[in-house]
């Protein structure tokens, strides 16, 4: 029986993950900082912390590994400070990295993410294309992929770079729109909301995942949906999945994006520097390299993922407004200054 590692196995991806090897018939060890209320016989779940290089020694002394999947990672969201953030996203990822080679695992699989960008490239991103980060999470998830590529002699590395993850359970920031689509408030776009922006759906990403386990060597490759509709048409189905009343409306480009970026400033808004540099432009990963190295697709579109996502929401607001102690995309973002915009709305 084949055992893998999944580090954040307690979050919203890695939870999914997860439960998907275990379905498989994997044993699976699961390290996370938050408690992981799964149970399962071929589960064994460990509260650790991944830059504690003493205690992952001793993770991969007591279990013979067949992959490990980096899926933990601190998010620039709330109150999370600069320097939890880095150590987190990159000396755990070097101490995982070091303890897997020496421990004589044979593959790695990395989720990073599209936010080593922040601008429209006026075409799909390809994995050759000069990240340029605008921000500490993406600048760690940049530094976390340098720092794997050091230790491919030993191990092989696949690096999956990913958007936005969205399934059932989702939330983070989506809870805020989701909020907004309940109570029948005009949900708004910046500038004309035609711009595209890519999402994946976490069974697909899970499914790259598994596929990468075959993947002869390293490697980096993009994944992502198919056919990006405008953000105002994902909107407009959610609304109408919801039965909501709410309208999609626009807000002046520059204005808003100035106050947003002032809003961040005062750090009384939920959005960074990457929100408010790509809420109004386009952005899409050309994930023709996965395809024809693995022959991996993607099933389900944007629309279909937020409707998924809402429909979770919907079922479940009473127990998501109580959480704590769970990840960041595992609960409702706090609102802010958006609450102000919720309440003219």
């Amino acid at each position: 029986m084949a055992k893998y590692l999944v580090t954040g196995g307690a979050g919203f991806f890695g939870g999914i993950l997860k439960n998907k090897l275990l379905a498989d018939g994997a044993e699976v060890v699961s390290i996370d900082l938050v408690p992981d209320t799964t149970k399962h016989p071929s589960l064994t779940s460990i509260h650790a912390d991944i830059r504690d290089e003493e205690s992952m020694r001793a993770i991969f002394a007591a279990h013979r590994l067949n992959a490990v999947f980096h899926i933990a990672a601190m998010l620039a969201h709330g109150k999370m400070s600069r320097d939890l953030l880095w150590t987190c996203n990159v000396d755990g990822t070097r101490v995982l990295a070091g303890c897997a080679r020496q421990a004589g695992v044979k593959k790695l699989v990395f989720t990073s993410s599209n936010c080593l960008w922040a601008s429209n490239m006026g075409r799909p991103v390809r994995e050759d294309d000069p990240p340029a980060p605008a921000e500490l999470y993406g600048e760690s998830k940049l530094e976390g992929e340098r720092l794997l590529h050091q230790f491919e002699d030993g191990l092989d590395v696949v690096i999956l770079r990913c958007p936005t993850i969205i399934d059932s359970g989702r939330l983070g920031l989506l809870a805020i729109l989701f909020e907004f689509i309940r109570e029948n408030k005009t949900v708004w776009v910046v500038g004309s909301g035609a711009n595209r922006y890519q999402f994946i759906y976490a069974g697909d990403l899970a499914q790259a995942c598994l596929q990468s386990l075959d993947y002869a060597g390293s490697g980096t490759f993009n994944v992502g949906s198919d056919n990006v509709p405008s953000l105002r048409q994902c909107y407009e189905a959610v609304i109408e999945e919801a039965g909501s009343r709410s309208r999609v409306r626009s807000l002046p480009k520059a204005p808003t994006l100035a106050a947003m970026r002032l809003a961040h400033v005062l750090k009384i808004s939920p959005l960074g520097p990457y929100h408010y540099r790509m809420i109004a432009e386009d952005f899409t990963f050309d994930t023709s390299r996965i395809r024809q190295a693995m022959g991996w697709k993607p099933t389900v579109t944007n629309s279909e993922m937020l409707a998924l996502a809402y429909r979770y929401y919907a079922q479940n607001r009473e127990n998501i407004m109580a959480r704590e102690n769970v990840s960041a995309h595992s609960k409702a973002a706090e609102m802010g200054i958006l609450r102000l915009l919720k309440w003219i709305s």
